[in-house]
């Protein structure tokens, strides 16, 4: 059974092209309801933990560098089939495929930098989640 929340992150370029407004009023006009949200900075530390999956990856040191670059929005969302509904919603990794009217297609400025970051299962949306709230962040 798929769950109905789902984890997401307005990457480092997107915040600082000033478009975090923008994005969190498509997530919201796209019928999600934000359950927790942020603003933060993650350490080198935190973005080497959180993308420890991709650590044998070339693009490793990158991914964790441009995610240390400055601040990021994180949140939980909540609608029914979250995941693939809101994975559907942002569009493909590389913007250049992203379906027109996206998030990546309208927000992203490269395949690195591709404005927000979507769960890919239930099972890592409640990791993620869990790894940027606490119990008390979230209704």
């Amino acid at each position: 059974m798929a769950s109905n929340r789902t984890f997401t992150m307005i990457k480092p370029q997107a915040v600082a092209d000033g478009n975090m407004g923008k994005i969190i009023d498509m997530i919201i006009t796209g019928g999600f309801n934000i359950k927790a949200l942020k603003l933060t900075k993650l350490t080198e530390e935190q973005a080497m933990k959180f993308y420890a999956v991709h650590s044998e990856r070339p693009f490793y040191n990158d991914l964790v560098n441009f995610m240390t670059s400055g601040p990021i929005i994180a949140a939980i969302l909540e609608k029914e089939d979250a995941v693939a509904t809101y994975r559907n919603y942002i569009g493909s990794t590389n913007p250049k495929d992203a379906e027109p009217g996206t998030i990546r297609a309208l927000y992203a400025t490269s395949m690195e930098k591709n404005a927000v970051h979507g769960s890919d299962s239930d099972e890592n949306a409640d990791i993620e989640s869990d790894f940027f709230f606490s119990e008390f962040e979230r209704f």
